[in-house]
């Protein structure tokens, strides 16, 4: 495929639902409310070794001859998991299209903190290669497609921009919704007075994973500092960057951070994202190595927050970029 055949979004500007035309509110209501969906089967719990000493557990909805249908790869954000509802609304748009759909939990995540000894990070993108590369050898899978919210969003974009170096994996076309591809900017939006309840509700569950980790492997982690730890960057700073060979915070922020590598995008991208986002900044999306790649189609929307986009629904069930995401994959698998 060439740049000029690369899928462009026509859909209409993004219209919120009444009453969630703010960011903060449309954040916190896309988070909390709860969804149902009662026509996608229950799935098949896959456990994939990613590593001699780590597996990922993964749930994959299957069409019958599914090797011969296209496969939606979705990645959670930070702290989530396969359970989250935009995971699960995927999925059911993936699978009422006639797709496979496989939800990936990081690892650690989705209560699977007894199938490692180690922590994930934002740009471990090792781990989904690892996936699709062992779903492609079991089940003879030939078309990937993966879409990415938040921190899954950076672990898509990097990806995506790494396949060169990766020639066997059967990826076609890449999503990315308020993708924290800059972490370092990510990180200190989040760090602003206006979004400590973000930060403390992020760092309630990474504190309370470490302690569910010293369970199972009781002598891999010092928990002596874990109590004192009160932001994102101290938690990085004392586990996530010393424990996977980063000098501190700082450089494994610049070392995961997927816009170093967006610029070697070379499949059909979208990157879904809002203005009004408290902590994934537009401006990152203006940078020369995303806005200057014609494989990337960015829709900055005026409203959407972090992860919510919800709009009154129509032929849809109201979540727009499930919806968008869904539909540029097709664009791309036909």
């Amino acid at each position: 495929m060439s740049v000029t055949d690369a899928p462009r979004v026509t859909a209409p500007p993004f219209v919120p639902h009444r009453w969630l035309e703010n960011g903060h509110v449309m954040t916190i209501y896309a988070w909390a409310r709860a969804r149902q969906f009662p026509s996608l089967p229950a799935p098949e719990a896959r456990l994939i070794r990613v590593s001699p000493d780590t597996q990922v557990l993964t749930h994959c909805y299957w069409q019958a001859e599914r090797s011969r249908r296209p496969t939606l790869i979705a990645l959670h954000g930070l702290e989530g998991s396969s359970e989250a509802h935009y995971m699960r609304g995927l999925a059911d748009k993936a699978w009422r299209r006639g797709w496979n759909a496989v939800l990936v939990n990081q690892r650690n995540c989705g209560g699977t903190e007894q199938l490692t000894p180690g922590l994930y990070h934002s740009g471990l993108t090792e781990d989904p290669r690892r996936v699709m590369r062992a779903l492609a050898a079991d089940e003879g899978l030939r078309s990937f497609g993966l879409v990415g919210y938040s921190l899954g969003g950076n672990v898509t974009m990097k990806l995506a921009g790494e396949l060169a170096d990766h020639p066997d994996l059967p990826v076609r076309v890449a999503v990315a919704v308020s993708p924290t591809i800059d972490l370092e900017r990510c990180v200190r939006a989040i760090e602003r007075r206006v979004n400590v309840a973000y930060e403390w509700n992020f760092v309630r569950h990474l504190k309370a994973r470490m302690r569910r980790k010293a369970e199972f492997w009781p002598k891999a982690f010092d928990l002596t500092k874990l109590d004192g730890i009160r932001t994102i960057r101290a938690f990085d700073e004392i586990y996530t960057a010393p424990h996977h060979g980063f000098a501190g915070a700082t450089d494994y922020y610049h070392r995961a951070s997927a816009i170093r590598v967006t610029d070697r995008i070379r499949i059909p991208t979208l990157i879904l994202t809002a203005e009004d986002d408290p902590f994934v900044p537009a401006a990152q999306f203006e940078d020369p190595a995303v806005a200057g790649n014609a494989w990337i189609a960015r829709r900055v929307e005026h409203d959407g927050g972090h992860c919510g986009f919800v709009c009154a629904p129509n032929s849809d069930d109201g979540y727009w970029a499930e919806t968008r995401a869904v539909e540029f994959l097709a664009s791309a698998f036909t």
